[in-house]
């Protein structure tokens, strides 16, 4: 399979203080997510991006075979950092857990309303049909519900 990750980067614009939805899947779409400890411990990665400072995270679900973040991007970071970061962490952590390279990234505008951009992120399991009811779905989290 031939990875596209170099081409998602193309146009990609890092600025501190910008909201940010990021999707990244794991390699060939493994679902390692879908095991409870590995899922765990990516929450985890998340929480520490917020500690260091590199991110403020608004919202986030982690489905089976991928990650949906929304967060504020912080002075230390860029945003391709940011997400290797998370991403190293994570995986070193749990050996099962591999990520494809690259990810995908939309730089929220001005006249975006984050508490949509999130109600979309939660929603993502209910889409998927993992769920009847988000909350019986235990892999996210959010600053608006």
């Amino acid at each position: 399979m031939k990875s596209h990750g170099k081409e998602l980067r193309k146009g990609r614009y890092s600025c501190a203080g910008n909201y940010y939805h990021i999707t990244t899947v794991t390699k060939d779409r493994e679902k390692s997510l879908a095991n409870l400890h590995t899922a765990r411990i990516l929450i985890q990665s998340l929480r520490y991006a917020d500690e260091q400072g590199w991110a403020t995270s608004l919202s986030f679900v982690v489905m089976p075979d991928h990650l949906h973040w929304l967060f504020e991007l912080g002075e230390m970071k860029t945003l391709d950092k940011l997400v290797a970061s998370v991403k190293r962490y994570s995986s070193t952590r749990v050996s099962i857990l591999e990520w494809q390279e690259g990810f995908y990234d939309h730089g929220i505008r001005k006249d975006e309303d984050l508490k949509s951009v999130a109600r979309y992120i939660v929603a993502n399991p209910l889409r998927a049909g993992l769920v009847e009811s988000i909350t019986d779905y235990s892999h996210w989290d959010s600053i608006w519900m």
